[in-house]
């Protein structure tokens, strides 16, 4: 497909939640690449030491450290151009009758309720300029269309919940100018994967990175994997 894109993204502003290793680190690294200033977010900001961005401590299951960490851009950098949704868990696996409560609540908290108030925190800032991106990571696991058997209820429900706030985002907000899409970044080589995956961090972030990149005349309110649109 032939998306308008940012060749750089020198004077634009990123967070990324989740970013201190696997796909977030990789699509940090990328925007870095890209130029842009970059708030790579993390539960300790010990586990970030690379100079070229600016650790933030965030974890998406404490409100009010999400309402810090935004209110920190704005203070030091007056703006706010690209939220990527990133950080999550996985569930224990098991189909829905056996798997204990406190998963599920926790997968819910961190991968739906997580990117939800992340981005109600972050779009006053976004709306703030024609253009602004949400970014929020997916999984196939969660598209509505095909057959979800096979466990891992929480983490399915968690991804196709998002999927509904990518097409919400794109309803209220599109006429404001907010750009918001969902990324599958396919099978990736995480902890959530248990090393058994063929892709690289790299590989699954080079689509984020490349949504990152819309101009205010892309396409909003899709679903991508690998540049390419797939169905909810």
């Amino acid at each position: 497909m032939d998306v308008p894109l940012y060749d750089s993204l020198d004077g634009q502003v990123a967070l990324v939640t989740g970013a201190t290793r696997g796909i977030g680190k990789a699509i940090a690294d990328g925007l870095v690449d890209l130029d842009a200033t970059v708030y790579a977010g993390a539960r300790d900001t010990d586990d970030i030491d690379a100079a070229d961005r600016h650790p933030i401590e965030l974890d998406v299951t404490d409100d009010e450290g999400m309402v810090a960490a935004v209110d920190r851009i704005e203070r030091e950098q007056g703006q706010l151009d690209v939220l990527v949704n990133n950080a999550g868990v996985m569930d224990s696996r098991e189909p829905l009758d056996e798997m204990p409560i406190d998963v599920i609540d926790h997968t819910l908290d961190t991968n739906l309720r997580g990117a939800v108030l992340m981005t109600k925190c972050a779009l006053p800032l976004l709306l703030a300029d024609e253009g602004g991106r949400v970014v929020t990571m997916s999984s196939g696991l969660g598209a509505i269309t095909e057959s979800q058997s096979g466990g891992t209820p929480a983490y399915r429900i968690s991804k196709t919940g998002v999927n509904g706030l990518t097409k919400y985002l794109d309803g209220e907000y599109a006429g404001d100018g907010l750009i918001a899409n969902s990324v599958c970044p396919g099978y990736v080589q995480t902890d959530m994967t248990e090393e058994s995956a063929p892709r690289t961090p790299e590989q699954g972030a080079e689509t984020p990175v490349w949504l990152a990149r819309f101009r205010p005349e892309a396409p909003s309110g899709r679903f991508w994997r690998d540049k390419a649109e797939i169905e909810w």
